[in-house]
């Protein structure tokens, strides 16, 4: 049986311009997650994250859904899921990691 390494695979396929793209779409798509998708994606159900966070599964369910959050209530989630919070802001072109006081 041959075995192929992907690296390899990739770099026969694909340009370099092409790699890049590929590279920044993914990128840009495993940044652009909901709070419900990142949950998912981390592999906990309602229940277990709510726990956690110690809320209701109902109240962590209308959290998921939400437009518009706090910080506070983002950090104890994303902290709840082994993570931690950062917040950016990008201002002409520059981007700027915003700092907790």
């Amino acid at each position: 049986m041959n075995l192929h390494r992907w690296k390899d695979t990739r770099a026969k396929r694909f340009s370099a311009e092409q790699l890049k793209r590929i590279d920044e779409d993914v990128e840009k798509e495993l940044l652009e997650m909901d709070l419900r998708a990142l949950r998912e994606a981390v592999g906990l159900t309602q229940e277990e994250l709510a726990r956690k966070v110690e809320v209701t599964q109902s109240q962590l369910s209308k959290l998921e859904r939400r437009q518009d959050h706090r910080l506070s209530t983002l950090r104890r989630y994303v902290e709840a899921l082994g993570g931690r919070l950062e917040v950016f802001a990008v201002v002409d072109g520059k981007t700027i990691r915003l700092s907790e006081n």
